[in-house]
């Protein structure tokens, strides 16, 4: 099993990957959102009692499930 320092998560140390950089930053961050996104987005906005918006891009959507997470509690501490 992988170490993680406290405070990070797995894939923020991993140079050239994705997950490390801000969804602004993006190359596709303007293509809509995936459809594991739309259905993450779709649960966790049902479990925070928020609207559901189909048309986000990837990276509103990455952002949109950050602020959910954080709110429902889901997701990584």
């Amino acid at each position: 099993m992988a170490q993680e320092s406290q405070g990070q998560t797995p894939d923020e140390g991993t140079a050239g990957s994705n997950a490390a950089k801000h969804p602004d930053d993006w190359v596709t961050g303007e293509e809509p959102m995936t459809g594991a996104q739309a259905s993450y987005l779709q649960t966790l906005a049902q479990e925070g009692g928020e609207e559901f918006d189909p048309g986000m891009t990837k990276a509103q959507a990455s952002k949109r499930i950050e602020e959910l997470q954080a709110k429902t509690g889901r997701g990584a501490p």
